[in-house]
């Protein structure tokens, strides 16, 4: 390091990401709580098993090959460019690993592997009861380190063609993780089919209600909580404009969105809790106080604010936050009763419908903003947003989701046999175990036998 203020500004960007990732694994605590809670007995640890095993699966994929996606394909390829170089986040480069002259790419990387188990853990929630959980684990692979970091790369980032074309502005993923997961999570659901006894015989859909809300209530404030920390992750803290290449003028910031636009912890702490607060009362209300759908609504207000939260007025983003979550609620119920799709945990309508909606009204609220300090980009506008927020939530994640759903559901490695899923998957789970532990020990039996 060159000097003792470079090493401070380092040390301290290194700690900003470490606080904040470990800030934003309580939204993976939450997850598995919220899940664990929404289900039935019968299918606790099941429920908790399929959550818990992403992790490694995910953070395995994503090292490989999910980081240099994000850094490869800012171009689409073939949009605006070919594939660019992303040979410094290859899983062989020197800083893919233990590297005193690179501080930050390791926080960095679990900044964005935190987002991309989010991703897969929202599509967890909405198909819980039913879907085997090898076919879970090959879907949270799919959307956790290939689907969501191509969209990242392409609207989420200083040089995504998405931004540059489009004028794509999206700054805390109202898109980019919520409307994808969301969209992707239909997908599968669409294929995947309603849990047993959801649907009376004239097609009125029954409510099952969470075993424990307790455990649903505390679950989702630790998503809060983890969200708050995701929040501060999507900032890049203390960068002056020479550090990216001296292609834009000012002065030193605290703080920039992931465009490199100047922001600060202070903006997004208002917004945060303004748009918490506008989607937990229209909630409340809406739902008539319903518990479930109150703190599910409070998550919903944050997540339509989010694309446009580092530009908002607290105002706006209370009243958005109000908007995205009214209409998620009444979306849900709409495509509940008109489509027959059930979601466990309403993941379809609080991440993809109100991510979708914030998407859109970032268009016009920020129309003419400019999407990037970088010369040249197109400003925020309504068609730019609507686009993004169709390939966002369609293109990238409902219809992945269906193709790769159908693929395996031909196969019968979809959904869980009947019978498995009348008597509750753990019961299931416990026999095989046992089933496999009696192979084995026939298995030395029989060795045994043999030698004596």
């Amino acid at each position: 390091m060159g000097n003792n203020l470079d090493a401070l500004t380092t040390v301290f960007t290194e700690f900003y990401y470490f606080v904040t990732v470990v800030f934003m694994f309580l939204i993976h605590v939450g997850f598995c709580m919220y899940e664990v809670g929404a289900s039935r007995r019968r299918n606790h640890m099941h429920t908790l098993m399929k959550n818990t095993m992403l992790i490694p699966l995910v953070t395995i994929t994503f090292f490989f090959f999910g980081w240099w996606i994000y850094w490869a394909f800012v171009n689409g390829p073939g949009i605006t460019g070919g594939l660019a170089d992303g040979s410094a986040n290859a899983p062989w480069s020197p800083t893919m690993a233990t590297h005193l002259g690179d501080r930050i790419t390791g926080v960095f990387w679990a900044a964005f592997l935190l987002f991309s188990w989010t991703a897969a853990s929202i599509v967890s929630g909405s198909v819980i009861e039913r879907i085997r959980s090898s076919a879970f684990w090959i879907h949270a692979v799919l959307i956790g380190s290939v689907f969501w970091i191509i969209d990242a790369a392409w609207g989420w980032s200083a040089n995504g063609w998405m931004v540059k074309v489009l004028g794509y502005h999206d700054a805390y993923a109202s898109g980019v993780i919520h409307a994808i997961a969301g969209g992707y999570a239909l997908g599968v659901l669409v294929v995947l089919g309603p849990r047993l006894g959801k649907f009376a015989a004239d097609g009125t859909p029954r409510d099952i209600p969470p075993h424990n809300p307790w455990l649903v209530t505390i679950g989702l404030f630790m998503i809060y909580t983890g969200f708050w920390g995701f929040y501060a992750a999507c900032n890049v803290p203390a960068i002056s404009p020479e550090a990216i290449g001296g292609m834009i003028t000012g002065e030193t910031w605290t703080a920039t969105n992931i465009y490199l636009a100047p922001t600060t912890l202070g903006a997004i702490t208002f917004n945060f809790l303004m748009s918490l607060s506008g989607g937990l009362m229209v909630a409340y209300v809406v739902s008539k106080g319903d518990a479930f759908w109150t703190y599910s609504g409070g998550l919903a207000g944050i997540i339509t604010a989010s694309a446009g939260n580092d530009l908002y007025h607290p105002i706006q983003a209370m009243f958005i936050g109000g908007v995205g979550t009214f209409c998620a609620y009444k979306l849900h119920h709409y495509v509940e009763r008109r489509f027959k799709i059930d979601d466990a945990v309403g993941a379809v309508a609080v991440h993809g419908y109100a991510g979708f909606i914030g998407v859109v009204i970032a268009g016009f609220m920020l129309w003419g903003q400019p999407s990037s300090p970088y010369e040249g980009y197109a400003a925020i506008n309504p068609l730019g947003q609507f686009i993004g927020a169709i390939i966002m939530f369609g293109v990238l994640g409902f219809l992945p989701a269906f193709i790769v759903s159908k693929l395996l559901a031909s196969r019968g490695m979809l959904r869980i046999p009947e019978k498995a899923e009348l008597e509750g998957l753990d019961h299931h789970s416990e026999l095989a175990y046992q089933a496999a532990v009696d192979d084995v020990r026939a298995a030395e039996r029989a060795i045994a036998e043999r030698h004596t």
